[in-house]
């Protein structure tokens, strides 16, 4: 598969970060899988349709891993999430023992006993919003819950020091950027370097963390080396806070661009939070690239033949607007049943950190509305720049009143 100027090319234009690109929905009447190139100028096969993403995420065809990673196509120059990952050979074997090793972090009961920490979290984020708005004029939202929460949540259950906090947000933020060249993948090597310091010292002293539980996995798993600890670990703090914070962001943007959604919510948190958290999860597109696969073997999906080896483009955002899906599926409806969407992908592939994920975001929109029940925007939501350096996307700011 080659590159041509003639198809689109990510990211594509969009009105704002409450919507998805309108040409989405134009190559999906083209097609469920279509050619388009990437940001680095590589060929790909974009994926629009919701049965074809959760085809691919099912099918052991596709993977992360390419057969010549020499010659696969990249994503972004960011240094997670955009270029090939693990052993072609073995990867499905990989991530299936990786998963295994991590379902006791991530179980149903460890989340559980966090839930009422992160409620506790939760309020000293609101007393620092509220210290700010004594001072006057806006407060920005993003810079004292979306993103500092998700840090806090994550690095607590990695086990990671309190003083060492701005440390990772620094490398989290740059391992991300798709505009620093060498400067991403030197930020996941600095990450690599302190995980594998960490790993150290729970050996020494192990607690009830994810990082001491992959250090007791790694006695029985000799393979399990600390590269492999810390590319896992980068994983899951990217994906723990990035992708958290950002759907706070957006989750606040829906509700105060239509102050009825916000009422609603105040005035029956328990009852509507859930509803309320998966149209969030369903409609939140914070990037505007998607989840990049390889085709292990020729394939068919969606009427084309992907090559082996070809790049695959997950589309989620415009995969769970899929009208065929999901009637009227570009409203916001917290009542919407079913909502089975595909914002933590699917099957095998199904995030392990969901749970996690869904406790922070009902924790944050049970309680916000509560503690500020005049909260309204300062901008409009047309103000507010997407992050198109980032490869996940998402805002900056999220200027507030109350």
């Amino acid at each position: 598969m080659t590159a041509t100027t003639d198809t689109p090319r990510l990211p594509f234009e969009r009105p704002n970060v409450l919507e998805i690109a309108p040409l989405f929905e134009v190559l999906r009447r083209q097609g469920p899988v279509v050619p388009v190139t990437t940001p680095t100028g590589d060929p790909a096969w974009l994926v629009t349709g919701f049965e074809q993403v959760r085809a691919v995420f099912t099918d052991p065809r596709f993977g992360r891993s390419h057969p010549a990673p020499e010659q696969a196509s990249a994503l972004s120059d960011a240094a997670i999430l955009s270029r090939p990952q693990g052993d072609h050979e073995t990867e499905h074997h990989t991530h299936a023992r990786m998963r295994k090793m991590l379902v006791p972090a991530f179980s149903a009961n460890r989340i559980r006993r966090l839930a009422g920490h992160v409620q506790e979290l939760a309020e000293g984020c609101y007393a620092a919003m509220e210290r700010a708005r004594r001072a006057g004029g806006p407060v920005d939202l993003h810079e004292h819950l979306s993103f500092p929460l998700p840090v806090l949540v994550i690095c607590e259950l990695l086990g990671v020091p309190s003083a060492d906090r701005d440390t990772f947000r620094v490398l989290s933020e740059r391992m991300g950027r798709m505009d620093i060249g060498d400067g991403a993948d030197a930020a996941l090597d600095e990450f690599a370097a302190y995980m594998a310091r960490l790993a150290a010292d729970k050996r020494r002293e192990p607690g009830q963390d994810v990082v001491s539980d992959l250090v007791r996995a790694q006695a029985e798993e000799p393979a399990f080396g600390d590269d492999d600890l810390a590319r896992l670990a980068a994983g899951l703090l990217f994906a723990g806070h990035e992708t958290t914070s950002n759907r706070i962001d957006l989750g606040v943007l829906y509700l105060l661009t239509d102050l009825a959604r916000r009422d609603a919510l105040a005035a029956d948190p328990e009852g509507q939070v859930h509803g309320v958290v998966e149209e969030i999860l369903r409609l939140a597109a914070p990037g505007g690239l998607g989840v990049l696969r390889y085709a292990h073997d020729d394939v068919e999906l969606g009427g084309v033949t992907i090559a082996r080896g070809d790049a695959v483009v997950l589309a989620l955002g415009a995969a769970n607007r899929d009208p065929s899906v999901f009637p009227d599926a570009a409203e916001f409806d917290p009542g919407r049943k079913p909502n089975a969407h595909v914002a933590f992908a699917y099957g095998g592939w199904f995030c392990i950190g969901a749970s996690l994920a869904r406790t922070e975001l009902r924790v944050v929109f049970g309680s916000l509305f509560r503690r500020f029940p005049g909260l309204r925007l300062a901008v409009p939501v047309d103000e507010l720049a997407i992050r198109t350096n980032r490869v996940t996307g998402g805002v900056d700011r999220v200027p507030v009143l109350w």
